[in-house]
């Protein structure tokens, strides 16, 4: 498998976010490689709802981590999430927006494109 970063449409990744900074790597960006077990290339802007959901599924990802460099995240904030987790709150009906252009092509071996684009918000 390549560790090539495109988006799902196979152009070059777009940011996903840089406040807070994001990205496996930290860097803005949802790239990954085969480093990354969590696979973190879903560009998403959170809710507050899936902010509850990721907590009570084991994945807290509001309560700031300063040994992480993590601030902790709010409503609205863009953020690589898990392939597999964003996919899980779908399926429970909370998955946050998705920005594609920023949305790793990796994520697909996990979510379809049709379901991204039902969710996408940089997409007409």
């Amino acid at each position: 498998m390549s560790d090539k970063n495109t988006n799902v449409f196979g152009e070059p990744l777009e940011i996903c976010g840089e406040n807070p900074l994001t990205g496996y790597y930290r860097d803005g960006c949802c790239k990954t490689d085969s480093s990354d077990y969590g696979s973190h290339t879903v560009c998403a802007q959170v809710t507050a709802e899936f902010l509850e959901f990721s907590k009570s599924m084991g994945n807290d990802l509001t309560t700031p981590r300063p040994e992480m460099d993590f601030d902790g995240l709010k409503n609205g904030d863009t953020w690589c999430l898990c392939a597999n987790r964003w996919l899980e709150a779908h399926k429970n009906g909370v998955a946050p927006k998705v920005k594609l252009r920023s949305t790793n092509s990796r994520a697909l071996e996990v979510v379809s494109l049709e379901i991204l684009k039902e969710n996408a918000i940089d997409i007409s």
